[in-house]
């Protein structure tokens, strides 16, 4: 019975540290929010467009670095780098807090690229113990996890956005102050849940889990069109913004009952094959219990052995070095050269092109960019397990 009820707490706390993890992703894309203060930042620091345009390289070279929290990953464990994470962003996005609500005077130049470089490398430490962790877990949904879970970073800029816009009337401090204190307070939250727990070693398992993965990403898909109905509706101010943000804040908390859910059902479950265990008990079940247990640690070894002598396959962990012989490194590498660069360009600047075209609030269009990137994500996370399956 003890054993079926660790079973139990072991699928629970799989999936509670699952949602803990949409939650950091869905907090974690401050790196995109740039173009909503932008401009307080230029006006505050007299700075021309070039120099505006460095601070988001400097921005963007913080995700650059990157590599330091993939290297941490190897060696230490997923609380220490999602603290470091949350840490290093409350210090870089708290600094533009302070400077953009003129708490302090405008520091040098070469000191708020710094701080937005900090900013920048943040949300590093966060995607990667969350993604790390949760690809570990979940080997045989690699797919849908990495969809769901970057499909949330993308939305994320989304829920920033329309929250600040519908409970702080687009104040830029205000949501500076949002970029600074929620992803803190999330990452603290998960890392009390998110784990590496043992992944599924059944059919039934497995099936369990393409069920729960499709709820997640219905709730996902639902919040996306929430946020796009808000966009389009216009209506930003009174008691319609408070109950948008509600609603909003309930639909993000809804996947709790996921993990609630296994429990219970793994309770059941357990309880059942405790029982039936007792009536069907063999006589000489400890002479049986230690044939099994032989036969367990000689195929162990044998395993172990046949292990050491082939390299890694694609979907198997590898070493840094190991990653870079591989063509499918340098793929992945190349396209993220060559395409995401792009993308951070225009949402950098999506602040100067909307003054550029007539427009006094770009909110809207950086909130919806954000959404439309959501779907990108998570069909093609979906797709990818799909023709690879």
């Amino acid at each position: 019975m003890g054993f079926q009820r660790s079973i139990s707490s072991s699928s629970a706390l799989k999936w509670l540290g699952f949602v803990t993890a949409v939650w950091v992703q869905a907090i974690s894309g401050n790196n995109y929010t740039f173009s909503n203060y932008s401009g307080a930042l230029k006006s505050l620091m007299n700075l021309n467009q070039l120099e505006l345009n460095n601070l988001s390289v400097a921005k963007d070279v913080g995700k650059a670095f990157g590599i330091l929290a993939g290297l941490a990953s190897d060696r230490l464990p997923t609380p220490v780098i999602l603290l470091i994470g949350c840490f290093e962003g409350l210090l870089g996005y708290g600094v533009q807090w302070l400077v953009v609500s003129r708490t302090i005077q405008p520091i040098p130049y070469w000191q708020m690229c710094t701080f937005l470089c900090m900013g920048g490398n943040s949300t590093t430490w966060m995607n990667t113990a969350v993604l790390v962790t949760c690809i570990r877990n979940f080997r045989r949904n690699r797919g849908p996890v990495s969809g769901i879970l970057k499909g949330y970073v993308g939305l994320s800029t989304a829920i920033f956005t329309d929250l600040c816009t519908a409970l702080f009337s687009n104040d830029p401090a205000s949501f500076l102050v949002l970029l600074a204190v929620i992803p803190f307070a999330v990452c603290l939250t998960a890392v009390f849940f998110l784990r590496e727990i043992p992944p599924a070693s059944s059919a039934a398992e497995e099936n369990e889990e393409t069920r729960y993965f499709t709820i997640f990403n219905i709730v996902a898909v639902v919040v996306a069109v929430y946020l796009q109905s808000y966009d389009i509706i216009g209506i930003k101010t009174g008691v319609f913004s408070v109950a948008f943000a509600s609603i909003l804040l309930f639909l993000l908390a809804s996947p709790i009952a996921i993990p609630f859910h296994s429990f219970i059902k793994s309770l059941k479950h357990g309880e059942q094959d405790d029982l039936e265990g007792r009536i069907q008990e063999p006589l000489l079940r400890s002479e049986i219990a230690a044939a099994e247990r032989e036969v367990v640690v000689v195929a162990a070894v044998a395993a172990e052995q046949e292990e050491k002598k082939k390299k890694p396959v694609l979907g198997e962990d590898h070493t840094i070095m190991e990653a870079v012989l591989t063509v499918d490194f340098w793929v992945l590498f190349v396209s993220f050269l060559c395409g995401v660069g792009t993308g951070l360009a225009v949402m950098n600047n999506m602040g100067q092109i909307g003054l550029a075209l007539g427009y006094t609030n770009v909110s809207i269009f950086v909130s919806m960019t954000s959404i439309w990137g959501f779907f990108g994500r998570i069909l093609s996370g979906t797709l990818s397990e799909y023709f690879l399956k």
